[in-house]
């Protein structure tokens, strides 16, 4: 288990400085200055021949570009010269290896602390198969896992690249956050795709669901002029199946909101979504209308007075320790190599990969160290948990923590579902089946909800003490 990192430092911004930024608004909040920030991007849109994630279904790699991927970095400096980094990306996934490597050479070369460097991925299904990430989705062809390998290492590197330039263009920015809300994210549990438009016109869509959409919005401290936006969302990046490159409704999101607000990089940060599906989708132009939907939230949001940030930052990060239900014997693991059914070079690629860590770990194989992130931001705190996680941690998390919190999922190390204790219970594909394409040996022991709960709020205290 990885030991706790805390920094205290006076107000970590999440910034943005981007020259010839548009004048925001009149009557924006006035916001603490002496920060500085800056931004740095990079684009990581892999060639046409690169397989998919996402779909077990696509049996070839992909045919072309729809929308450039990219990944952002966010780097800030308070008064004192302490710095950090967000970086996001178009993908549907991340390893805590690449995390941690980017970690420690954003850490070698300017000296941040593990803790105050955060990642998040979008969860678009329209980009590149990761090495190490959903383990067994199928069973690759060499090329397509040695092209997958290039790609992680090119992917490092951007991310280094993108961070670097944000850390070495910083300048003075102050911000401010609100929220509105969007309605097209669901419960896909509760809800039939098919059925959900008419429940929806009759009001009676089932399950919860998390309709929050808070930004954070970057202002030059000099001008006022609207350099940076960052938005987040509790909702599937899944509208789109194709076989195309495609930042999905989030992609559409940013690109709406930068076309808005010429001058201003826009970022999001997925929720914990992992249960709910935007509806309808199946085509681009839904994506693009989800996205639409999306920026108008924002764009009431920054219509309204928003809570400026003041005080100081603090962060920390640590593991907790969870565990797997069931060991699957050799009997289970040859019946998934050998038995006719659907996906079947899923199945056969889970045996695979488990009788792999059996054989490399042993029972050590059974136990995974799951990353919690916090940062407190002022009067705004942020909970960032790896995995995909159910829309009960956000609700949850929110209803004990006293104060403004945010809480991210599909952040540091993407590796399994995270259930509650209620879907775990219920079990179906978020509680159980969903081990299978990435490549775990079964469903998680009961109460790892428990855990993960105590943990965040231990990192919470850690970052507010009385």
């Amino acid at each position: 288990m990885h030991l706790p990192h805390l920094i205290r430092t006076p107000l970590l911004v999440l910034l943005l400085t981007v020259p010839g930024a548009a004048a925001f608004a009149a009557d924006r909040p006035p916001a603490p200055a002496g920060w500085r920030a800056g931004t740095g991007r990079a684009n990581i849109t892999p060639g046409d021949a690169v397989w998919m994630t996402g779909y077990a279904t696509r049996d070839h790699p992909a045919e072309g570009t729809a929308q450039a991927l990219w990944v952002k970095a966010l780097a800030v400096a308070d008064p004192a010269g302490n710095r950090g980094v967000l970086l996001t990306l178009d993908l549907c996934g991340v390893t805590r290896e690449i995390s941690d490597r980017v970690a420690a050479e954003l850490k070698r070369r300017y000296g941040l602390p593990r803790s105050a460097v955060m990642t998040n991925v979008s969860h678009t299904h329209c980009s590149p198969w990761l090495a190490g990430n959903i383990l067994a989705l199928r069973v690759f062809p060499p090329e397509g896992v040695q092209k997958a390998v290039e790609y992680s290492r090119q992917l490092e590197e951007k991310m280094i690249a993108a961070a670097a330039a944000a850390l070495e263009t910083l300048a003075p920015a102050t911000l401010a956050w609100g929220e509105d809300a969007a309605t097209f994210g669901i419960n896909r549990r509760e809800n039939s795709e098919k059925d959900a438009p008419a429940r929806r016109a009759a009001g009676t869509l089932r399950g919860p669901s998390d309709p929050r959409v808070p930004v954070l919005a970057i202002h030059d401290a000099a001008t006022g002029a609207l350099r940076g936006l960052l938005l987040s969302y509790a909702c599937h990046n899944t509208t789109l199946s194709f076989y195309q490159w495609h930042g999905d409704y989030a992609g559409c999101a940013q690109a709406e909101l930068e076309r808005r607000h010429p001058g201003a990089t826009v970022l999001f940060t997925i929720g914990c979504g992992a249960d709910i599906n935007p509806n309808p989708r199946g085509t681009v132009a839904l994506a693009e209308e989800h996205g639409r939907t999306l920026a108008d939230a924002a764009d009431r949001a920054l219509g309204r007075q928003l809570t400026p940030i003041a005080g100081t930052f603090a962060s920390a990060l640590d593991d907790v320790p969870l565990t797997f239900a069931s060991k699957p014997t050799e009997a289970e693991l040859r019946t998934a190599m050998e038995k006719e059914q659907p996906n079947k070079s899923m199945h056969q690629a889970w045996s695979m990969a488990i009788t792999a860590q059996l054989r490399t770990s042993g029972d050590a194989a059974l136990r995974y160290a799951y990353p919690v992130q916090t940062w407190k931001l002022g009067n705004l705190s942020w909970v960032a948990l790896g995995g995909e996680v159910v829309v009960d941690y956000g609700l949850r998390l929110r209803a004990e923590h006293q104060g403004a919190l945010w809480v991210f999922g599909y952040s540091t190390d993407v590796m399994a579902y995270i259930p509650s204790e209620r879907v775990l219970k219920e079990g179906r594909y978020e509680g159980a089946t969903s081990m299978i394409p990435y490549g775990r040996p079964g469903p998680w022991t009961p109460g790892l909800e428990e855990k993960i709960i105590a943990k965040t709020h231990e990192l919470l205290a850690q970052t507010h003490p009385k």
